[in-house]
């Protein structure tokens, strides 16, 4: 499971940008889980999507959350997002800490605005904005005037490839543009913590590897924690952490389970 099987993947792929090699170590941790858990309902009725978890990734790495559907991947992410409320544990973003047993009283859409890209599976573009647009309103919205916003929002599109497709709207962008669209739009603020929902679910192992060795690239230059969810186990050999969620129990996959599962073929 290591950087260079990715690498080559892009490079046979078409993708220009190198893909930076080992994880420093000694990086600062990002994003701590500690025992958070959630259930649904209650009584006889209640259901634990989610059994006491615990995860951290660091500072410039790549954790992947695999697990079939219904295993609690989705519930996992909506609750390091501060989208959904989970039912106990502990979850410290950034060296804050915002949930312990309890919302700590952040104001929870400026903290996510500040700290959190989220890249969604469905892209979700606005779609009477133009690509440039799309990226510059989440900065602008964070209040970064409008043309210091839109020029940051077209270095962004410059560093993910896609500069020339600035001013199209997203019916005219193909799948992978929207998707490189929707990336920018998650770093624009330079978020420290990154939350990727199935990124290449709708592409082709190319495409895949593309979209994966960006998001390593994005890890590594702009020193972000990136948490991807999938379930593409073509896709795992570039990761730095493999986790899996099974029936809601989270655990650490070993390196050599991981490689195990990344040769498995796809079913």
């Amino acid at each position: 499971m290591t950087a260079p099987v990715l690498a080559s993947s892009a490079a046979a792929a078409g993708m220009s940008a190198e893909v930076p090699a080992e994880l420093p170590a000694e990086r600062p941790v990002v994003v701590e889980v500690e025992g958070v858990s959630k259930t649904f309902g209650s009584g006889e009725l209640a259901v634990q999507a989610l059994k006491p978890c615990s995860l951290s990734v660091r500072q410039g790495e790549l954790a992947a959350l695999l697990g079939p559907s219904g295993s609690g991947k989705s519930t996992l992410l909506l609750s390091i997002s501060l989208i959904l409320e989970p039912s106990a544990g502990r979850i410290v973003i950034n060296g804050q800490e915002v949930y312990n047993d309890g919302w700590t009283g952040i104001d929870d859409r400026a903290f996510r605005r500040r700290n959190i890209g989220f890249i969604f599976q469905q892209h979700n573009l606005i779609p009477f904005l133009t690509a440039i647009e799309n990226v510059a309103l989440v900065m602008q919205l964070n209040g970064i005037g409008r043309r210091e916003a839109t020029r940051r929002a077209r270095e962004l599109l410059g560093y993910l490839e896609i500069a020339h497709r600035a001013e199209s709207l997203p019916a005219n962008l193909s799948g992978g543009e929207q998707q490189r669209v929707a990336i920018g739009r998650a770093l624009a603020n330079e978020p420290p913590l990154i939350l990727a929902d199935e990124p290449t679910a709708a592409l082709d192992t190319e495409r895949g590897a593309k979209v994966m060795a960006l998001l390593r690239k994005i890890a590594r230059e702009r020193r972000s924690a990136v948490i991807t969810v999938t379930h593409d186990h073509r896709m795992i050999e570039g990761f730095d952490t493999v986790y899996r969620l099974d029936d809601g129990v989270l655990r650490r996959l070993p390196a050599a389970q991981a490689a195990a599962a990344a040769a498995a073929p796809a079913h």
